[in-house]
């Protein structure tokens, strides 16, 4: 998630999703030129969001686990957005074998994939391959994204369901998992044979996700993602931690078990990888400028720079499309604040008309970057189909249209609410804004600040601080976590009731089941016309309910240094692939 710069995570961002287009004049050194050897040095704001496979769901988080941890299947680095959204073996000797009726995928892990195991290198196996879809939904840190996994695979919502009662502690968790089996999941040897309930023409796409990857055994020896988890992460990616400081750095050397000959995914020119965090967009850019960075973290270029880039046709400036919705205002109607004012439909419907898309796009970088948009779906995503039941002249906000709402819900004073937002970005310039054009409107925005990794982890994603009114508007960020066939990436993840616990990523628990059964008609359609009208009744209904308030698709504006040879975009990550580029001084 990926949420991105967000994020995401993507924010983000929020998030995730692999694809877009570049910018002038691309960016892309062959690999026949590539040179081997040098630490890139990767500079940007904020931490990842979990460390852990099984609950990253933050672009920055997916970045770093490309290095450290392989899955199945992926994606591959590629300058051509057809061939970077095809899905290819990782670990897997090759694409899954399906059975005729559509629902038995049967996988087999290469030989020589290993962990770098502190008793020296060990195969990675179909057993480490079950134990990654059974810690998905541990009761510490669950992904974000069961609704991949549950109600898909058979078994996965009984076992998750009652892993769910066990106590958070390293004894209960253990003997859980070891005890206990999914019905749909198994493995013998280095193969794995996993079960669908019913055909899903994604599930390729979902296998390559990083929330599935195989763990090793030692991972019940710790709490989910807690600090000593940290400390002790076993890699099986080209890349090992040596070095991890909360909120200030991380420091990737090559691990001594990966064989290159056995991943076609990552090419692992550099030797090391050092990330700093702590600084803004400006002073990352001028760093990538001057080349003492090679690469951005989590930040995009400054706004106000972009044109003079674009002016010099600079190839180092890609500008990149991947079908995100970043950001939206997402709106906590399990919000006790202001009376429980968000409950009410009008309330919301006054906050879609308030909301001044076009100011909040100018601070975005302005109409070359974003187009204003007034739904879930997006226009890669199968079944889009533009509507925009909130229009308002311009994008620009209809104060009196959203004072009339107020007023018909029993608010002809208007409303005092809570804007969180991150301390990282454009961030406070969002929400600065939306505190100036939600006052035209009578509404009253207390902003509430918070460090960028908590934005998710601690507030959005904590249901109980989100039930407490920890928040009342937010403004986070999401990538489709594939392109194409991806509404599931959207509804599923962000509002499908049935996804409200630790970790979610529908962050005020919207729950209408006549769209849950959409979501389930949707996936169980086979028939793409079919599929696509589907997704598009799910998209109208939600948005009569008005549980968010879309803002924007946007290009994000990404730089690297000179320095830096074969960069190309990796949609889920929303940034370029830091297993793949080299320095082309080789240092």
């Amino acid at each position: 998630m990926t949420k991105t710069l967000l994020a995401g995570i993507c924010a983000l961002t929020l998030v995730a999703a692999c694809g877009g287009s570049s910018g002038p004049g691309g960016s892309g050194s062959s690999d026949d030129q590539a040179v081997d050897g040098g630490t890139l040095r990767v500079l940007g704001g904020g931490d990842i969001d979990h460390m852990d496979t099984a609950s990253s769901y933050y672009t920055v988080g997916y970045s770093l686990l490309r290095a450290v941890s392989r899955q199945l299947l992926s994606y591959p680095n590629s300058p051509d957005e057809k061939t970077a959204n095809t899905v290819v073996p990782d670990m897997a000797t090759g694409m899954p074998e399906i059975s005729a009726d559509g629902k038995t995928y049967t996988l087999t892990i290469q030989g020589g994939v290993q962990w770098d195991a502190k008793s020296g290198p060990r195969q990675v196996t179909g057993a480490d391959a079950v134990l990654g879809f059974k810690r998905l939904c541990n009761p510490v840190q669950p992904t974000g994204a069961m609704g991949y996994y549950a109600g898909v695979i058979e078994g996965m919502k009984e076992f998750c369901d009652a892993f769910a009662k066990v106590p958070a502690s390293i004894p209960a968790i253990k003997a859980y998992v070891t005890g206990h089996e999914i019905a749909g999941v198994s493995a013998t040897g280095n193969t794995v044979t996993i079960k669908l309930v019913q055909p899903a023409g994604d599930f390729v796409n979902i296998l390559a996700l990083p929330f599935s990857s195989p763990a090793p055994i030692e991972t019940l020896d710790y709490l989910p993602d807690s600090p000593q988890f940290r400390q002790n992460f076993i890699s099986d990616g080209p890349y090992k931690i040596s070095k991890y400081v909360a909120e200030k750095s991380i420091e990737l050397v090559r691990n001594p078990a990966w064989k290159k000959s056995t991943d076609k995914v990552r090419a692992a020119h550099v030797d090391a990888i050092s990330i700093t965090q702590g600084s803004d967009e400006g002073p990352v850019q001028q760093q990538l400028v001057a080349g003492t960075a090679d690469m951005s973290w989590d930040t995009y270029v400054p706004t106000a720079e972009i044109p003079g880039l674009q002016a010099r046709k600079d190839p180092n400036l890609s500008l990149v499309s991947n079908g995100n919705t970043n950001p939206y205002i997402v709106i906590n109607s399990l919000s006790p604040n202001a009376g429980g004012a968000l409950k009410k439909l009008k309330v919301r419907q006054a906050l879609n008309y308030a909301v001044n898309k076009k100011a909040i796009i100018q601070v975005l970088g302005g109409p070359s970057l974003n187009d204003p948009l007034g739904q879930i779906l997006t226009p890669p995503i199968l079944g889009y189909q533009k509507i925009d039941p909130y229009a308002t002249p311009d994008n620009a906000g209809d104060p009196a249209k959203a004072t009339s709402l107020l007023a018909e819900a029993g608010y002809p004073n208007g409303l005092d609410l809570t804007f969180l937002y991150r301390n990282k970005g454009k961030a406070p310039a969002i929400a600065a804004t939306m505190q100036a054009e939600l006052r035209k409107a009578g509404i009253r925005l207390k902003l509430k600040v918070v460090p960028n990794a908590d934005f998710y982890t601690q507030h959005l994603s904590h249901p109980p601080a989100t039930k407490a009114g920890d928040w009342d508007l937010a403004a986070p960020g999401w990538n489709p976590d594939w392109q194409g066939n991806a509404a599931r990436s959207f509804l599923v993840p962000l509002l499908d009731g049935r996804q409200c616990q630790e970790g979610t990523t529908n962050y005020n628990c919207y729950n209408n089941a006549a769209v849950n059964a959409l979501i389930d008609k949707a996936l169980a359609e086979s028939d793409p016309a079919k599929v696509a009208d589907l997704w598009h009744q799910a998209d109208e209904l939600v948005m009569a309910d008005a549980p968010w308030v879309p803002i924007t698709t946007s290009k994000n504006p990404l730089y690297h240094s000179s320095r830096v040879g074969n960069w190309h975009y990796l949609g889920f990550s929303n940034n370029g692939d830091i297993t793949n580029v080299y320095l082309k001084t080789g240092r």
